[in-house]
């Protein structure tokens, strides 16, 4: 069990890969809370998990309101005394180019994906503290290492990388790493409209790969329970891309 007698609060865990990331640490051991916006699908989740045995709950969760974060930090150490891992998972994207951006667009996006990241972590950090020591776990994308046509999310993902590595030099002394992931296309709620709702996009997308195919969330979550666990205790500002190959053209 990797991740025995941790607990871990998953933001964007409704859904998709925060989902799949909730099943694999419960599977592994650790009391899970899933925070997102989406109550419906937060609850199924949540049921699905304890039904199988592990350790759920589901919060509600604005990631761009900070009291929301608060107050999910603080159910989390209710319910299970403690917090030792924080994965920000929690994002949207907007595919324009800078022209077709609008000023709206940006705010919302940066919001989510940016603002959203530094609360959580601004939150979990003297609860992290309190437990001796933790885990975060950034999302952020291969876009924000690369760029590519994707204007704000781009820009929101650079801003992730960054804000991990200025986490990581910070809190390292306490015990405290902090590192990113950088997923390619991966299928989930998130990418198939914009991206795989199409046979031609989709074809689009698996001929870039070297690999050939389209990341499943499990792909990720595989990563994300690597870095949320003790075996990546001399990790901390690392950027870990999980995209096929794609990067490395």
């Amino acid at each position: 069990m990797r991740l025995e007698n941790k607990v871990a609060l998953i933001s964007g865990g409704a859904r998709g890969m925060g989902a799949v990331e909730a099943k694999m640490f419960a599977s592994e051991g650790a009391k899970v809370v899933i925070a997102d916006m989406l109550e419906e699908e937060g609850k199924q989740t949540e049921a699905e998990i304890n039904e199988s045995g592990g350790e759920c709950v589901f919060v509600p969760l604005d990631v761009t309101d900070e009291k929301a974060w608060q107050d999910a930090v603080a159910a989390t150490v209710a319910r299970f005394g403690k917090l030792d891992i924080l994965v920000n998972n929690a994002g949207i994207a907007r595919i324009n180019s800078v022209e077709d951006t609008t000023s709206e667009e940006w705010d919302l996006v940066m919001d989510i994906n940016a603002k959203g990241v530094f609360l959580g972590t601004k939150t979990a950090l003297p609860e992290l503290r309190k437990a001796g020591g933790g885990s975060i776990v950034n999302i952020s994308s291969i876009a924000g290492l690369t760029g590519g046509r994707t204007s704000s999310y781009a820009a929101s993902k650079g801003a992730v990388r960054l804000l991990t590595k200025s986490t990581a030099i910070q809190y390292a002394s306490e015990g405290i790493r902090c590192n990113s992931v950088h997923p390619g296309v991966i299928e989930t709620p998130m990418t198939i409209p914009i991206m795989l709702n199409t046979k031609e996009g989709r074809e689009l997308n698996e001929a870039r790969s070297p690999m050939g195919r389209i990341g499943k969330p499990e792909d990720i979550a595989y990563g994300v329970l690597f870095l949320a666990s003790d075996e990546s205790s001399f990790m901390t500002g690392s950027e870990l891309v999980i995209d096929g190959g794609l990067t490395a053209q």
